[in-house]
């Protein structure tokens, strides 16, 4: 039995009424509700029930005086007709022949509720290239939904809008992207138009344990991006330090703030600044997490410096309320931040290996505020101390060249910019294929160990 809604290419005002379809089919009347389940299994093995998707084959009865005491009907696929014996199959004879069940009449009635966004869509607009008039692909953020129209969908944006709103969960407001992110700001916003429902741009997200309020309109937010960020945030340990130059609201600082990693995440835009210091109190973190405002070179060798001077010791949760015996052995296993960062995370990927001379000579003398010979004894009394990894995220072609070109095109940009060679056969370097962003263009993350020959460079 195939199941489709009612067609109308011509609709361009959603009439939500014209979905309702009708099919007449037959049913088992169930007599005593204890042989529901057994019914319904034996039916299921026979091929004899009716089998849809999002639609259960366990029914009211339409007998209303049935139906008020709670009995029920299973319904039949559509060549079992209840008058005619001989479409019957032997178990469902065999089922009626004991007395179980009775077989009827039954109308199935489907609404615009059925349907998904997919069936209405293709039964109102055109059939010719139909998959380039609606938008397959999108995004939901809160109660938002945000889409990208192309020129072949413009007519029927709205139209799709309304339907997207209907059948998605919590989703009250639909926004169209009408120029490219960053396009009228440095802070990877864009202007928009709302399509359906009201312009309300402030969304609450959860995202690693962790809640986040902001102004879609205001901050940079890539729901698409999570798993990125949990796979990054795997790679921090306990009472490790990192450091978050372009942090946006903080879904890498944040949930790594859960952690018990030492965080200190900056962010240009003054707003992702307040949503994400907003973030740090709502979930708690303000112990490991601190937050910047300024300019992410500055804040590269800034934050460098500046680390080994803040002492801190975080003791576990609950030492208020322990023994003097317990309270000391919490003590001995508090969380103490250490002076040298294990990471550097740069996510912004349209420009930030362009951030990466911050790098050369982070530990020599040149750095204001950063002494020298303190990282190289440093590096020297902890054998098992590392150079930090660096974690840039760019951007780079898709079709043009071959996986490994790609890697190599990433490392050679890597290269210029530190004046110092790396390659995808370097030690720990990693060229991560993040996801893809356009039919010719890719987000990458490039993780390698910072060099020391780039490290103390003088001069």
């Amino acid at each position: 039995m195939v199941i489709r809604p009612p067609i109308n290419r011509t609709m361009r005002s959603l009439d939500r009424a014209f979905f309702k379809k009708t099919w007449s089919i037959s049913a088992a009347r169930i007599f005593s509700n204890k042989d529901i389940s057994p019914t319904r299994k034996s039916l299921e093995k026979s091929g004899d029930l009716l089998n849809l998707s999002r639609v259960s084959s366990i029914v009211q009865d339409p007998d209303a005086d049935l139906a008020a005491q709670g009995r029920k009907c299973i319904m039949l696929r559509d060549e079992i007709k209840h008058n005619d014996h001989s479409t019957w199959g032997p178990i469902l004879s065999e089922l009626h022949k004991d007395g179980k069940v009775g077989v009827i009449p039954y109308t199935l009635t489907l609404d615009y509720d059925h349907w998904t966004y997919e069936d209405i869509m293709t039964s109102i607009l055109p059939e010719e290239n139909q998959e380039h008039l609606f938008p397959s692909r999108f995004t939901q953020v809160g109660h938002l939904i945000h889409v990208n129209i192309h020129d072949t969908q413009e007519p029927y944006k709205y139209l799709s809008a309304q339907v997207l709103v209907d059948k998605c969960h919590h989703a009250t407001t639909v926004i169209n992207k009408i120029d490219n992110v960053g396009d009228g700001s440095e802070f990877r916003t864009f202007s928009y138009e709302v399509l359906a429902g009201v312009d309300d741009p402030y969304v609450e997200v959860c995202e690693g344990r962790c809640r986040f309020r902001l102004d879609y309109s205001k901050v940079y937010w890539n729901a698409r991006l999570e798993h990125e960020h949990s796979r990054l945030i795997s790679k921090f340990k306990e009472g490790q330090a990192v450091c978050d130059v372009m942090a946006g609201i903080g879904p890498f600082a944040i949930p790594a703030g859960k952690k018990k990693v030492f965080v200190w995440a900056n962010d240009l835009n003054p707003m992702s600044y307040k949503y994400m210091k907003e973030a740090k109190e709502r979930n708690k973190v303000g112990d490991f997490v601190q937050t910047f405002n300024m300019d992410g070179n500055v804040f590269i060798r800034e934050a460098t410096a500046e680390l080994r001077k803040d002492h801190r010791v975080i003791p576990i949760e609950g030492t208020r309320k322990m023994s003097p015996r317990q309270f000391a052995r919490a003590l001995s296993q508090a969380v103490e931040q250490p002076p040298i960062f294990s990471h550097y995370i740069m996510n912004l990927p349209a420009s930030a290996i362009e951030f990466l001379p911050a790098f050369i000579g982070l530990y020599n003398n040149k750095n204001p505020g950063f002494d020298a010979s303190f990282a190289k004894d440093y590096f020297e009394r902890h054998p098992n101390v590392k150079l930090p990894m660096i974690h840039v995220y760019c951007f780079g072609p898709k079709k043009e060249m071959e996986e490994s070109e790609q890697a190599l095109h990433v490392c050679r940009r890597i290269s210029e910019q530190l004046k110092y060679e790396i390659t995808p056969e370097t030690p720990e370097c990693e060229i991560y294929d993040v996801r893809d962003v356009a039919p010719n263009k890719k987000m990458f993350c490039a993780s390698f160990r910072l060099p020391e020959e780039v490290a103390f460079r003088e001069g």
